[in-house]
């Protein structure tokens, strides 16, 4: 797909984007990472958070400690969410969605607890699910403390917090992670094998071809074993949690999306797609408050409070 045609495929409102592109080489990773985090750093510290709580500290663990934050927006003991950040698995932290766990907490009336994992290219698969999983089980060792429902968790992310959020949902089931009853996905990285949008949106604002290309190169090096680390890989979905999953029309990522939920359908797993046309990836993020990121979070609140509070 040549530029001009993603530019008149895009929704209006989101054409001063056209020509964002997100460069992961590593000759720039270092600056990418600095600009990003300066720009969130910002958002976070002008957002309006009125009527919810919100705690830094650390998830201390036997042998490391993750950096979380909390949100807490519902009376406890509350439905807890573990969030993981978008970023290709190499960029972000706790600041990267700040916006949207905001969201989530007030909106599902629950906990939000977002997870600083560590970053690729330094820390490669398995890290970030170590971290993530970790954390998970922290949450319901500690739930006393935290006032929230162990029997009332989901899992959530975007973008790779999105793959994290699968493989946790997936190691659920197999009786490895703890019990999970609901998994938010938002525009998911699922599969490392070239489709059709990959190779289609090789030039789109916020995320494109190349960059899941170099994303994946930084996240499971060669001679990786793929079958664990990625969503999509994984045989047999049947007894995962429900789902909600949304991506972008005009995504590298959007096919991958579609049919990983065509086959939790198959599965006989109960799932929400909401595919948004006009849009590219993380249109939530550089518009938060335009009329279509308004109305994919009150679509994604209104999810996460049918699975909590059923």
């Amino acid at each position: 797909m040549t530029e001009p045609d993603a530019v008149t495929r895009l929704h209006p409102a989101l054409r001063r984007f056209a020509a964002a592109r997100t460069d992961l080489s590593p000759a720039t990773l270092d600056a990418v990472r600095e600009s990003l985090d300066g720009r969130r750093r910002q958002a976070a510290a002008a957002l309006d958070t009125s009527g919810v709580d919100i705690e830094d500290r650390a998830a201390r663990l036997e042998q490391k400690t993750v950096g979380i934050r909390i949100y807490r927006g519902g009376p406890a003991p509350a439905p807890v969410v573990l969030y993981c950040h978008s970023g290709a698995f190499v960029l972000g932290n706790l600041d990267t969605d700040h916006l949207q766990c905001v969201e989530y907490a007030r909106r599902a009336e629950c906990t939000v607890v977002s997870v600083d994992y560590r970053l690729a290219p330094e820390h490669p698969y398995p890290a970030a699910v170590e971290d993530a999983l970790a954390v998970l089980r922290w949450v319901v060792t500690n739930s006393a403390e935290l006032q929230v429902d162990p029997s009332r968790i989901a899992v959530a992310g975007s973008s790779a917090g999105g793959a994290l959020a699968a493989l946790l949902a997936q190691a659920s089931v197999a009786g490895s992670a703890p019990p999970v009853v609901f998994q938010l996905l938002h525009q998911p990285v699922l599969d490392d094998r070239p489709t059709p949008s990959q190779r289609e949106f090789a030039a789109t604002p916020g995320f494109d071809g190349p960059a899941v290309e170099q994303m994946w190169r930084h996240y499971l090096p060669d001679g990786t074993a793929r079958g664990s680390a990625v969503p999509a890989r994984t045989p047999d979905l049947s007894g995962v949690p429900p789902a909600f999953i949304s991506c972008s029309e005009l995504d590298p990522l959007r096919d991958e999306a579609i049919a990983y939920a065509q086959r939790l359908l198959h599965a006989g797993v109960a799932t929400e797609l909401h595919v948004y046309p006009g849009t590219c990836h993380g249109f939530d993020s550089l518009l938060p408050d335009w009329e279509i990121s308004r109305q994919l979070f009150a679509l994604q609140g209104a999810a996460l409070r049918r699975a909590l509070h059923c």
